[in-house]
């Protein structure tokens, strides 16, 4: 087993990642929390899958956990599924002592972190992802929350949890396009911060991968730069956004159907890219690497033929990184480094859509 530690102001956690960890839950959150009462929040497609071995492995350490299931899909990620959770919790006698345990990818991580933060004003949370996505990227760094009509976690918290657990073996369950979407996640790290890492990826095996240090240094990436930055204040943090503005844009273009968030970031760093040429002087020849790595990696590079592009130009009015009505975007003057800058126009970002 490795483990790590995610720093923040005053504040710090362990990320344990390797095989077989779902089968000892119970000693490892025994180690932080004293025993109680819990809800287990996962989805309709994980839960089957998961669940009752971590409920065993509960018990046996003194814990009495409920489990609560949501819809497999982005649409959970709602006020409305969040109080639906709170009020299970609290039928099931849930109180200011018990804690919340986030069992899924992204959406249960965002959804649960949130109802763990509104709880009785806030409870403990623990997260065991159980996708690459969730496990490289967010399940680290605290931020949760849910979507509204207008835009992605528009309400929300930073609440950092106190344990993530990512058990590998857990990733053997995914289909390829799912394990895609992490890659997308890790390619935006090795570009912001890592150009020895993006150098790796173009001879790694997609389907022979070590996962248990892939993931440990991309948890020590995003934990670095959230150090910086915990509640996205000075900008620091906003580097791990990448890829995202428009990538948001064309998750709320096709109402989180159709196309993933993983693949929707693989497309939101190619115009990233594109607006990077333009800005800050990424070479073409870099722009290149980077779509040939998402390619590798089976991501997707272009939108669909007839895409409803203007509904990803409505959408990056309500970008969380617009302030003032002034563009913030993080763009890459090299693979390896970021920045954010304040000369990107609406017009470059519609430029670079156009050609997506």
């Amino acid at each position: 087993m490795i483990s790590t530690e995610v720093r923040t102001s005053g504040y710090s956690y362990r990320v344990l990642i390797g095989p077989g960890l779902l089968e000892t839950v119970g000693d490892a959150i025994k180690e932080k929390l004293s025993p109680s009462r819990c809800a287990i929040v996962s989805d309709k497609n994980v839960a089957p899958l998961f669940a009752r071995k971590i409920q065993k492995s509960l018990a046996a350490s003194g814990f009495e956990s409920t489990l609560i299931t949501v819809p497999a899909a982005e649409q959970s990620k709602t006020l409305e599924q969040a109080g639906a959770v709170c009020e299970e919790m609290l039928r099931a006698g849930l109180d200011r002592q018990s804690f919340v345990i986030g069992l899924g990818g992204g959406v249960i991580g965002d959804l649960s972190g949130f109802v763990a933060a509104i709880f009785q004003r806030g409870v403990s949370h623990v997260q065991i992802p159980t996708t690459l996505l969730a496990m490289v990227d967010s399940s680290i760094g605290g931020k949760t929350g849910v979507n509204t009509n207008v835009g992605k976690n528009l309400i929300g918290a930073v609440y950092q949890p106190v344990l993530v657990i990512d058990d590998v073996e857990v990733l053997q369950t995914l289909p390829p396009r799912e394990l895609s979407q992490g890659f997308a996640e890790i390619i935006k790290h090795a570009i912001i911060g890592d150009a020895e890492m993006f150098s790796m990826l173009q001879d790694v095996d997609f389907h022979k991968v070590d996962f248990a240090p892939l993931i440990r240094r991309n948890v020590e990436i995003k934990a670095r730069i959230v150090a910086k930055d915990e509640f996205d204040r000075t900008g620091e943090r906003a580097l791990l956004n990448f890829g995202h503005t428009v990538g948001h844009g064309v998750e709320r273009a096709t109402d989180y159907q159709g196309i993933s968030h993983g693949e929707a970031v693989s497309l939101g760093m190619i115009a990233a890219c594109d607006v990077s040429m333009k800005k800050a002087g990424l070479p073409e020849k870099q722009r290149d690497m980077v779509v040939d790595l998402l390619q590798k990696f089976e991501l997707p590079t272009k939108l669909p033929a007839n895409f409803p592009r203007q509904k990803i130009f409505d959408a990056l009015k309500f970008d969380k990184k617009f302030e003032h009505g002034e563009i913030r975007f993080v763009v890459t003057p090299k693979i390896g480094s970021a920045k954010l800058s304040r000369d990107v126009t609406m017009d470059d970002i519609h430029q670079a859509v156009e050609i997506l």
